[in-house]
């Protein structure tokens, strides 16, 4: 279903040998090196000869950030403070602009877009992107939260979202969730993906009591037994465990990097998607940028099971790609020094070996 090109190292000593001719130390820029060498390389991928490439500036092209919205029957199962009319309540107000996704996009560049996945009570605006695939999903430790045709159909729907927005020339792209009871489904996700128990995977969410993260593994478990025979595959696993906007976001994380985008991956929910995008088709990996580690508990181990270091770490749990939103400025900064910082040769300064 999706077609994702490997990513060739075609230009790396090049790359390398231009950052390491920068006028300062090996080394000095740190993890911003290292985005600079991944956002050049996914850039550069269709640039034809070493000709070509010398004379090449790599830029962040109309960065979007999407958001997806879907409600969650677990949600009824008491594992979270709030009840799942918030979710809609939530996405009203990101179409007037009052969410903290809506602050940041405005202020670092990002084009933001709202998806309704399917939540309880639809919220009826223009900027809206209808792709229900139901009113709410159902309790994922007594029922298959969906059935697989959905989740196909939740592919498509992203992919077609994707290729859009890849069209327009955009070729960065993040993407944000809202649905109460997602770190649910989420942990579900990393424990049955990793094989760790539940305790370890289930975290606080939007700060819940303690007495309700016992509720949550509880529920954990007691999916993870009801859907031990569904586990293997990760299209039946997103059916059994996922939400509609997980599916959504996996589905666009494949689509964008089928379209040779730099995905930008969020916190703890966004990272389970990215987990489950990597079992369909590993080749996503190098598509994808971690914007930071959360402060859901979960989410450290999940990013040290796939090898990924995050650039961000402010102890964020909010949700909505605002981690994402957050890391423009750093990836832009990558791709400013490699483009325009002077080297030794060009600036006349003795160069420094270490």
């Amino acid at each position: 279903m999706f077609n994702i090109p490997t990513v060739t190292n075609q230009f790396g000593h090049l790359i390398i040998d231009k950052i390491n001719q920068k006028t300062k130390p090996l080394g000095a820029l740190g993890q911003l090196e290292q985005c600079a060498i991944q956002l050049v390389t996914l850039f550069s991928q269709k640039v034809a000869s070493e000709d070509a490439f010398k004379t090449f500036a790599p830029a962040i092209n109309k960065p979007t950030l999407l958001v997806f919205a879907g409600d969650h029957g677990v949600a009824a199962q008491g594992v979270s403070i709030a009840p799942s009319d918030v979710t809609s309540q939530m996405v009203a107000n990101f179409v007037s602009g009052g969410a903290a996704i809506n602050v940041f996009c405005q202020q670092l560049g990002w084009q933001l877009e709202v998806i309704d996945c399917g939540i309880l009570h639809p919220v009826t605006a223009p900027s809206v992107h209808n792709c229900r695939l139901g009113s709410i999903t159902k309790p994922l430790n007594t029922d298959m939260a969906m059935n697989t045709a959905q989740v196909q159909q939740g592919f498509n729907n992203a992919k077609q979202l994707v290729q859009q927005l890849s069209h327009s020339g955009c070729n960065t792209i993040a993407f944000g969730e809202m649905g109460i009871g997602n770190t649910t489904s989420a942990a579900a996700i990393m424990a049955a993906m990793l094989n760790l128990p539940a305790q370890q995977c289930v975290g606080k969410g939007t700060g819940v009591s303690d007495d309700i993260v016992t509720r949550k593994i509880t529920v954990v478990e007691q999916a993870l037994v009801l859907h031990q025979l569904h586990l293997a595959d990760p299209i039946s696993l997103l059916a059994a465990l996922g939400g509609f906007e997980i599916v959504h976001i996996t589905g666009a994380m494949l689509a964008a990097a089928e379209q040779g985008m730099a995905v930008v991956v969020d916190g703890f929910i966004c990272s389970a998607a990215a987990m489950a995008a990597i079992n369909i088709n590993p080749a996503v990996k190098d598509y994808l940028i971690f914007a930071h580690c959360s402060n859901e508990q979960g989410h450290r181990l999940m990013l040290n099971a796939l090898d990924v270091k995050p650039l961000l770490q402010l102890d964020l749990r909010l949700g909505e790609g605002t981690g994402a939103a957050l890391s423009l400025p750093l990836l832009q900064a990558a791709l400013g020094f490699y483009n325009q910082m002077a080297s030794f040769a060009d600036a006349g300064v003795k160069q420094v070996v270490s």
